[in-house]
Parts: C-alpha cells; sequence; structure tokens
C-alpha cells in the first residue's frame, strides 16, 4: 500500500477510537468515580508511553524533564480531572461537544500569549465557534439554563477546553520529539494524581467492568491513538488534508453515544456542534 493511502487508513483508525471515548468515559463513570478513572487510565497511558518512549532511544536532558513537570500538571492532571469531572455531570453529547471548543481556545491563545495578531477569518470564526458553544450549553433555552443541563457541569467542560488551549501552546515551545515530550508529560501527571488518590484515599476498589472501561480509556484516549496519529501525519504528503479528517471526530462520537449510550441526541446539540466546528475551520482558512 503506497504511504498516501496508509496515511488515510491510519488517520480514520484514529479518528474512529477517538470517536468511542466520549462513550468510555460514560461506561467507566459508573463503575468508578472521576479520580479513580483518571488513576487507572492515567497509569495505563504512561505504561504503554513508556514503552514508546524506549524504542525512540531519545535521551532527554534535565531541562526537558523539568518543563514536563509544568506540562504534566496540566495533560494529563487537570486537564481530565476537570473533563472526567464534567463527563460525570452532564450528559455525554453535551460534555463531548463542549470540549471541543479546545481549538477554538488555541486560536484566541495564539493571540494572547504568542501575541499574534488575529486574522479576519480568525474573529469571525471565533465568533460563530462561541456562537455554537452557547447553542449547546443552553440547549436552546438561554433564560432557563439550569432547568436543562448542569451549570458547574458545562462551566467544567469549557474550563477543560481552556487548559487544553494552554497547555498546546506551551507545548509548542518545545524542542523535544513528540512521545518523549508526551512520555514525560504523563509521567509527571500521574505523580500527581497518585498524590490526589493517595491524599483523598481514592484508590479503586471495583469490578472488572470499571478496570476494563478505565484500561481503555488509558489506551485509546490517552495512548495509542496518539501514536496511530503521529503515524498518519508522518507518512502524509498533504498533512493539512489529513489533519482536517479530525473534524469528523465529533460527528461520530454522537453516533456512537447515541447507539451504544442510548442517548437522545439533541438537534441543538448538532446545530451547536455544526456551528461550533464551521467556525473553526475558518479559523484555518488562512492556514491551511
Amino acid at each position: 500500500m503506497e504511504r498516501g493511502k496508509k496515511s488515510v487508513v491510519y488517520a480514520f483508525t484514529a479518528v474512529f477510537l477517538w470517536s468511542t471515548v466520549a462513550t468510555a468515559f460514560k461506561i467507566a463513570l459508573k463503575s468508578v468515580n472521576y479520580i479513580q478513572l483518571l488513576f487507572i487510565a492515567s497509569s495505563v497511558a504512561t505504561l504503554f508511553l513508556f514503552i514508546a518512549f524506549l524504542f525512540t532511544r531519545y535521551k532527554p536532558e534535565l531541562r526537558d524533564i523539568l518543563v514536563s513537570s509544568l506540562l504534566g500538571f496540566l495533560n494529563p492532571f487537570l486537564y481530565y480531572l476537570v473533563l472526567f469531572r464534567s463527563y460525570s455531570l452532564l450528559p455525554a453529547q453535551t460534555a463531548m461537544t463542549l470540549n471541543y471548543t479546545w481549538p477554538l481556545f488555541i486560536v484566541l491563545f495564539s493571540s494572547l500569549i504568542l501575541k499574534q495578531k488575529p486574522t479576519v477569518f480568525e474573529i469571525v470564526g471565533l465568533l460563530l465557534g462561541f456562537c455554537g458553544a452557547g447553542i449547546i450549553a443552553t440547549m436552546g433555552r438561554p433564560g432557563n439554563v439550569s432547568g436543562t443541563v448542569s451549570v458547574p457541569g458545562i462551566i467544567l467542560a469549557l474550563l477543560s477546553a481552556v487548559i487544553w488551549g494552554i497547555y498546546w501552546i506551551l507545548n509548542l515551545k518545545r524542542d523535544i520529539p513528540e512521545i518523549p515530550g508526551i512520555f514525560f508529560n504523563f509521567l509527571w501527571g500521574t505523580v500527581f494524581i497518585f498524590i490526589l488518590v493517595f491524599l483523598k484515599r481514592q484508590v479503586p476498589a471495583t469490578g472488572i467492568k470499571g478496570y476494563l472501561s478505565s484500561m481503555y480509556v488509558g489506551l485509546f484516549e490517552m495512548g495509542i491513538t496518539f501514536i496511530i496519529w503521529l503515524k498518519a501525519l508522518n507518512l502524509s504528503n498533504r498533512i493539512a488534508a489529513v489533519s482536517n479528517l479530525i473534524y469528523l471526530t465529533p460527528f461520530l462520537s454522537l453516533l456512537i453515544i447515541s447507539l451504544i449510550l442510548k442517548e437522545k441526541i439533541s438537534p441543538w446539540s448538532v446545530l451547536g456542534l455544526t456551528i461550533t466546528v464551521l467556525g473553526i475551520i475558518i479559523t484555518r482558512i488562512e492556514k491551511n
């Protein structure tokens, strides 16, 4: 199989796997709480990333390891702690679609932190994208938000997108290969998670279903899928075209949520998500 076709196969595989994780979050949260889910998932992901790191034969500098302490606090520790908590409070479709505003926050923080002057397309895309997020959050009832969904859940889902945006911008400033970089981030993040579990006495005492679903999250949200996605980008001669396939993820995720979790997908979720993704695409017009 030629490189271009291999790239597309890898990309669609990654998109499909990432599309399943919102459903996996909710299944796992039926057996464990959000701290326990993060404890199991991050441990599994760190172990897998350690094995992947060994194959890179990269020799990290002390500075790389120290910088990872900050980045690891942001992701996986703080980001997933906030994200999993939002999933415990919201329907999967709402938490997933609100979290998907993270590309908008990356554009916003590029202007604020990196001092990059926003283009007209970026401004229009941001306004449109956040309008879509507003539709999702209110489910078409801006005057009665608390009567439809959990307000703390909405705040946490949007906060997770903010945290990811900050993490992504800070990660841009690193001069380290992707796999070693994310491994050391996860290594530090897992240390923080272990401390939290010890202080909260949240060591999971759960059945096999809780462990298996949490391990699935660790492998296919945090670990294996990331490697598959990198493989897709490395094989592609048209990285921009392949990377745009990621916009299929939230729509596929809604389908899987509907089929497996039996959630009735709200038309407002579909409308808000469509507007949000359209806004994200518009912000990328001049760059892509």
